[in-house]
């Protein structure tokens, strides 16, 4: 499903439709990437605010992207870079004005949020929160996300030969210590 997603933002992309790109982007993409900024936020308002910045981010940045990566990667890396402007600056939050992108954008941020319909993601939500921000990150993006590797790599900026190792070693020990804590915490025998 990803496949024919991308085939047709490209599509819309090489026809110089930049507006029906950037909304195919979006909804296909834009839940995923909400609960993505939800998790590495840990404030909905928050992310919602930067979901807002990465919309923007999108309409401003599609003319000069070029497809080196698959659009779900590059909006994660937009959805990294706006997080962390939002996080320098949050004396600095204003009212933007309405983007073109801004009906699609309100069409997703208030779509049912799938990462608050069971409660066993509940249950684990109580582990994720005592993790750190890079490795609440990392498991979103690999397990919730099931992005590969590489994919994964370049979202975090991590471009030299080691990386993927690197962050394999990261992610192993991330499950080790979830399992633990887990244990401890009576969700898992």
């Amino acid at each position: 499903m990803k496949e024919t997603l991308e085939a047709e933002i490209k599509a819309r992309f090489d026809e110089r439709d930049l507006r029906g790109a950037a909304t195919l982007a979006l909804e296909g993409y834009g839940s995923e990437l909400l609960g993505y900024l939800v998790t590495t936020a840990g404030d909905p308002s928050a992310a919602e605010e930067v979901f807002s910045m990465l919309s923007e981010d999108l309409w401003k940045g599609l003319p000069t992207f070029r497809f080196q990566s698959s659009m779900r990667t590059w909006l994660y890396v937009l959805a990294r870079h706006a997080h962390a402007r939002y996080q320098r600056s949050p004396h600095e939050r204003r009212q933007r004005p309405l983007s073109e992108m801004s009906e699609v954008e309100m069409r997703v941020r208030t779509q049912t949020r799938p990462w608050l319909l069971t409660e066993v993601k509940d249950r684990f939500s109580a582990l994720r929160d005592m993790l750190s921000p890079s490795e609440r990150e990392l498991l979103v993006l690999r397990i919730d996300r099931r992005m590969p590797w590489t994919d994964i790599a370049e979202v975090l900026d991590e471009h030299d030969d080691k990386a993927v190792p690197r962050l394999r070693k990261r992610f192993s020990n991330l499950k080790k210590k979830l399992h633990d804590a887990a244990r401890e915490a009576g969700i898992v025998p």
